[in-house]
């Protein structure tokens, strides 16, 4: 017989991964989406968000009709070198805000998606 705690598979769940309360840092797998992305797509800005307590340095980007994506990067600079690589402006939400095409797109995408839930 067995003996298994109540919580144990959730602390099993974590291992192999950061410990509760770290920051997850920038992969390679975050700049390639980026890369990826950005490659796919026309007139793309970056958007850098600064570190917070639960989140590291992000960048928001976003192609020509606001559709937007985001990922970890780093660093400011991480960004920076990121859009001078590629040729892509890259501003500080702390001072830009956020482009009105993003914001147009989220609300674009959110009728799209009631209008499918209601048909389904």
């Amino acid at each position: 017989m067995v003996e298994v705690g109540l919580f144990d598979a959730l602390r099993r769940k974590g291992r192999g991964s950061s410990k509760p309360g770290t920051l997850r840092k920038a992969s390679s797998a975050d700049t390639r989406h980026l890369e990826e992305w950005a490659a796919s797509r026309r007139g793309v800005e970056a958007y850098v968000e600064p570190r917070t307590t639960v989140t590291d340095t992000t960048v928001v980007l976003v192609a020509h009709d606001g559709e937007w994506t985001r990922r970890r990067i780093g660093s400011l600079g991480a960004a920076q070198e990121f859009g001078r690589k590629r040729s892509i402006p890259v501003y500080e939400v702390a001072r830009t805000g956020y482009p009105k095409r993003m914001r147009e797109y989220t609300q674009r995408q959110k009728i799209i998606d009631q209008r499918r839930s209601e048909s389904d």
